[in-house]
């Protein structure tokens, strides 16, 4: 058994982290509320974006939008992924849930560049051998639109120079406050498959009445102002959503941190009682038996 004193430093030290756990979980609350509200706010404006500009594509053909180009099918396919992550841990399996989304997918290291947000999934990948592509840690705490627009033209400047030929985002989506569900989507360039049922959707709920898409100006000219708004705005969309869920997670993290450490704080209460009990009774033990050998 444990003496009192290793009993008590240790009790000492997890009421101390006790402590440091309940203050982030406040923290995190508080931050929890207005992201929340954000995201909450500005989510349905990037769902409709993509069923929008989807919808364009599935009527406009064969036509040409920036970072659409003409890929070789003799070479490898070359992938860039934006992942969002955080820039600070104890956030449960936030980070390394966002991080498995790439190394176990369809990306290997010699045909991926990332593009990181947060400085945790950033170093996570790095240990694992992908090439990561600038560093855009410092948005993720307090991203603008400026933001997701730096990181857009980064993006799409990749694909037109033919570094990478798709690109997909990582990041998590915010359910509720105890739920974030990892995910991975494909924002360029649009497949074939994806375009085709999404103009049979179209023709199925207007009953094959659809409209011929006409561009004023040129649909090149068009796109070529669509395309780079609706990266952006996926982008910014998926940076709202990664600060909710990144609160959130800390939040639950930090809870269930603190419930663990009251519970151990109980244990080892009981066991300092333990350890009391017992000293006591080998003092009175031993008095007894030095009174009976005077006497």
């Amino acid at each position: 058994m444990a003496s009192m004193r290793d009993i008590k430093r240790r009790k000492e030290s997890i009421q101390s982290t006790s402590q440091i756990t309940k203050a982030m979980k406040l923290v995190s609350t508080v931050k929890l509320q207005k992201a929340k509200g954000r995201a909450e706010e500005t989510q349905p404006y990037f769902n409709k974006m993509y069923e929008t500009v989807s919808g364009l594509l599935a009527k406009s053909g064969t036509a040409r939008y920036p970072g659409k180009r003409e890929k070789n099918p003799d070479e490898p396919c070359k992938k860039g992924v934006i992942v969002i992550s955080s820039n600070r841990g104890l956030a449960g399996g936030y980070n390394s849930n966002l991080v498995k989304l790439v190394t176990k997918g369809d990306f290997d290291r010699e045909n991926t560049i990332i593009f990181p947000v947060g400085r945790k999934g950033l170093e996570s990948l790095v240990r694992q051998g992908y090439t990561c592509q600038g560093d855009f840690s410092e948005v993720i705490n307090n991203p603008l639109f400026g933001d997701a627009v730096s990181i857009g033209k980064t993006v799409i400047g990749a694909l037109e120079n033919g570094d990478i030929d798709e690109v997909y985002l990582a990041y998590t989506v915010f359910k509720n406050t105890v739920t974030q569900i990892p995910t991975l989507i494909k924002i360029l360039p649009f497949a074939e498959d994806d375009i085709k049922e999404n103009a049979q959707e179209e023709d199925e709920k207007n009953k094959g009445a659809v409209a011929q898409m006409n561009y004023e100006p040129e649909e090149e000219e068009t796109l070529g102002y669509i395309i780079p708004l609706y990266v952006n705005s996926l982008i910014f969309g998926a940076l709202v959503e990664a600060v909710a869920s990144e609160n959130g997670a800390r939040m639950q993290a930090m809870d269930s941190a603190t419930s663990n450490a009251e519970e151990m704080i109980d244990t080892l209460g009981l066991q300092y009682n333990r350890a009391r009990q017992a000293a006591i009774t080998q003092e009175l033990t031993e008095i007894v038996a030095g009174a009976s050998a005077i006497s």
